[in-house]
């Protein structure tokens, strides 16, 4: 697959999921994680399964007045078969800034295409290489 038309689609992707969680559209967002998938909920909080991740999603959501805006600047997408690392800008906006977390992050994301070459994601850090800071995990 051509860089140009893999980074179209999983730009596209992610925009989806930013619309679900700013719908607050929980089970839709789950159709974009795979089955086994990990969400940095923060650092030191892992949500395993989609099962955990969307009770995170619902926990996350409450945290911030349910006014979670998220958005993606600059994207790096490195596709490596059937496997993609996505290097992303990522901006939350939210009525209530919450000073712990940085509204403002280098996210990495993994992706997988299931069976069916639909991309699923696989791992979720909006913290990024933040998380070395934090040594919590």
């Amino acid at each position: 697959m051509e860089v140009d038309t893999l980074e179209h689609e999983l730009k596209e992707f992610i925009k989806k999921c930013d619309l679900a969680i700013r719908q607050e559209d929980f089970d839709t967002l789950m159709n974009f994680y795979a089955d086994d998938a990990i969400l940095v909920v923060k650092p030191g909080m892992i949500a395993r399964g989609k099962a955990e991740i969307k009770k995170a999603f619902i926990a996350i959501a409450k945290y911030f007045n349910n006014s979670m805006v998220p958005t993606q600047g600059e994207m790096i997408i490195l596709e490596a078969g059937d496997t993609a690392l996505v290097l992303s800008q990522t901006y939350l906006d939210a009525d209530i800034k919450d000073s712990e977390c940085s509204m403002e992050r280098k996210a990495t994301y993994v992706f997988k295409k299931n069976s069916q070459g639909t991309w699923l994601c696989a791992i979720d850090n909006s913290y990024g290489t933040d998380l070395l800071e934090e040594k919590a995990l």
